[in-house]
């Protein structure tokens, strides 16, 4: 749940004792190895971009032209051919039978990025009506937009579950990069759970990179296609779902799917996969490494890497009433609402709280400034989280009864002021005593300089995964 503070990018990381001896140990076998040559230039290129996060403006992602999608330009639906597709989408877009290794970089020109909160809904984040039918994964529009990064860059539409069970419209984005991979099989794939951008359709991820931008764009320079979902209700009709996992880790996995489900992007169903995020993309990327065994057993899975855990939404909420971060709290009342309608959150609002939540219903990220210090009787006339038909939604979204049968990175902020470190910690020994494969780190720092400073060592952990290299847990 980022908040970007450019005062907090001095603080430097650094593990508490319980970590560090494992970690000495591992540098030191690493010191001898040739190979850790060939990984010096990558690690530092993380190292480079991700502090440099808090001196770039944010990116945002400039919107195509407004068309209407059943209309000669309007983008693609699922319910035409291959050749349709490429003849009928908004924008530069490749036949699905393209390579885009072979298009010249040129064919799709360098656009420059403006920060801009007001960027302007586009038609293709409504889906057609009725929503065609299609499995988890399956396209149901697309396009190729103006390259991002160092990259080709797809906007996709595509089928996912809700928390409830209901076949739901995501959108996304697709960026395959034009650095080759030099491993062996498929080129891999992230899938990047993104951290708090709020709860209106403006702030969807695909609109714009912006915060998380240096830190995707190391992995696009190694090769790997990384993939970006906007979850469930940004960009797309309803409420977003903030923090519910249940929902979170199915948009999250089924991106993946749409991505190799899309012959344009020359992605290959069958290459190695991993989940990656911080803070609400923590808790989507560590959701998704729960539910993909059963999920989504065709995958090959071959770790997570999650930072600023919100495992447990009760203790987190606890952490936040009250507390600088208590507009945080507010996003997650909504997004329980939005996705369990049952909850009723308007029955538990005095007027101040009704008047906030149609005053912040749109809003993004940066709203929750405003909230800072306050606390949840403000705004109620009963708490809803003390409620049994709350606290019951809770549970069902606290992650550790199903641990990933994968190596799992787990960073977390020694003084993370968002997001308790105790429940964080109470996760991982909850993995460790069920015989996962847990690597941990704790970064002597708050919440924005922790998703800094914990950036490298997720780079090293995935190129090592995807490389197939042995794997320190610390469990």
């Amino acid at each position: 749940m980022p908040l970007v503070n450019r005062s907090n990018a001095s603080h430097a990381s650094s593990a508490v004792p319980e970590a560090v001896p494992d970690a000495v140990r591992e540098r030191g076998r690493r010191a001898v190895s040739p190979a850790v040559r060939r990984r010096v230039p990558l690690r530092w290129t993380a190292v480079v971009a991700a502090l440099t996060v808090l001196a770039l403006p944010a990116v945002a992602v400039p919107a195509a032209a407004t068309s209407d999608p059943s209309g000669p330009s309007g983008a693609a639906s699922a319910s035409s051919g291959p050749s349709d597709q490429a003849d009928s989408a908004t924008g530069p877009v490749s036949s699905p039978a393209s390579d885009p290794a072979s298009t010249p970089a040129s064919d799709v020109p360098d656009v420059p990025v403006v920060p801009n909160q007001a960027v302007p809904l586009d038609d293709f984040y409504t889906p057609p009506t009725p929503l065609p039918d299609g499995a988890n994964g399956e396209v149901v529009r697309w396009r190729e937009e103006p390259r991002q990064l160092s990259a080709r860059n797809y906007l996709v539409m595509y089928h996912s579950t809700n928390a409830t069970g209901q076949d739901i419209p995501v959108t996304g984005r697709v960026l395959v990069p034009t650095t080759p991979w030099r491993g062996e099989g498929p080129r891999p794939i992230v899938s990047v759970a993104s951290g708090t951008r709020g709860v209106g359709d403006t702030c969807a991820p695909s609109r714009w990179l912006d915060y998380e931008r240096p830190f995707i764009e190391p992995m696009l320079l190694a090769g790997w296609a990384v993939v970006v979902t906007d979850y469930e209700g940004l960009g797309t009709p309803g409420g977003h779902t903030y923090v519910v996992g249940q929902s979170e880790g199915r948009t999250v996995i089924d991106i993946v799917r749409a991505a190799t489900n899309l012959p344009a992007t020359g992605l290959q169903a069958g290459g190695k996969v991993a989940f990656s995020g911080y803070s609400q993309g923590g808790g989507g990327a560590m959701w998704a490494g729960e539910l993909q065994p059963e999920y989504a057993p065709e995958l090959d899975l071959v770790g997570v890497a999650a930072g600023g855990v919100p495992a447990d939404l009760s203790e987190v909420a606890d952490g936040l009433d009250g507390k600088v971060g208590f507009g945080f709290l507010l996003f997650a009342a909504y997004g329980l609402d939005a996705a369990y309608p049952e909850l009723d959150l308007g029955s538990y609002l005095n007027e101040r709280g009704r008047e906030t939540y149609e005053r912040e219903k749109d809003a993004c990220v940066e709203a929750t400034i405003a909230h800072a210090f306050q606390n949840i009787g403000m705004f109620t006339s009963s708490n809803p989280l003390k409620s049994p038909q709350w606290q019951a939604r809770l549970d069902e979204n606290r992650l550790g009864a199903n641990p990933p049968d994968v190596p799992i990175r787990l960073f977390h902020g020694t003084h993370d002021e968002i997001v308790a470190p105790g429940q964080a910690r109470a996760l991982r020994d909850e993995y460790c005593a069920a015989g996962a494969e847990v690597q941990w780190e704790w970064h002597l720092g708050e919440h924005v300089s922790t998703m800094v400073t914990g950036a490298p060592g997720v780079i090293t952990f995935l190129d090592r995964r995807f490389k197939d290299r042995p794997f320190l847990a610390h469990c």
